[in-house]
């Protein structure tokens, strides 16, 4: 397929949108499977079917990016942002993935806050780029992920700490562990998206 000369610029915005709110819908899924788990366990399809989703739409933007000369952002800018929505469902799908591999009975309290937390960064995340044709102020909304996130990093101390408080065993130790950590991760994807979306605010003031 030739290259494009002229900027697609409704096609990136439109592949941005619909893969940072294909995230959010990941991550209130999450919310449903921690919430309610083992009888929430139809929501694992719903995960992994989202997550091939935002696989595609990462491949999308990538397709686009290798298709079209002049692009209407950094075009280093684009590919981070869509690696960083990529990260939230691919962390969000691990989490769920270990949820049910290591065969949990039962989910903390702590895990489910952590879910909550995911969901609300994702959903913010979501209403920034949702701004960002036409680079309209997202800063109230780059704002609460980051402050999310600093929320997210206390949740997942505090369940770490607790992990250790409760005396399990050392192999329920490990597991959990491993998922709260990959809850923590997708928390952070999210901030490093706002931090993508910030730097094009900032580079075509």
């Amino acid at each position: 397929m030739p290259l494009r000369l002229t900027p697609q610029k409704r096609e990136f915005f439109d592949l941005f949108t619909a893969a940072s709110a294909n995230a959010r819908e990941m991550a209130h899924a999450l919310v449903d499977l921690l919430a309610d788990w083992p009888a929430s366990r139809d929501r694992l399809r719903d995960i992994r079917e989202l997550e091939t989703e935002g696989d595609r739409l990462t491949r999308e933007v990538i397709n686009l990016l290798n298709r079209t000369f002049v692009t209407p952002l950094d075009r280093d800018d684009m590919y981070r942002l869509a690696s960083a929505i990529d990260d939230i469902c691919d962390y969000i799908d691990e989490a769920a993935d270990n949820i049910d591999a290591y065969e949990v009975r039962e989910v903390p309290r702590r895990a489910q806050d952590q879910a909550e937390v995911i969901h609300r960064a994702a959903a913010r995340l979501h209403e920034a780029v949702g701004l960002l044709e036409g680079f309209r102020d997202s800063q109230k909304q780059l704002v609460a992920v980051r402050e999310l996130e600093d929320e997210g990093d206390r949740l997942n101390r505090e369940a770490i700490a607790e992990l250790f408080r409760t005396g399990a065993d050392p192999l329920t130790i490990i597991r959990w562990k491993d998922i709260h950590e990959q809850l923590e991760e997708a928390v952070d994807a999210c901030e490093t998206a706002a931090d993508v979306l910030e730097a094009i605010l900032v580079k075509n003031r």
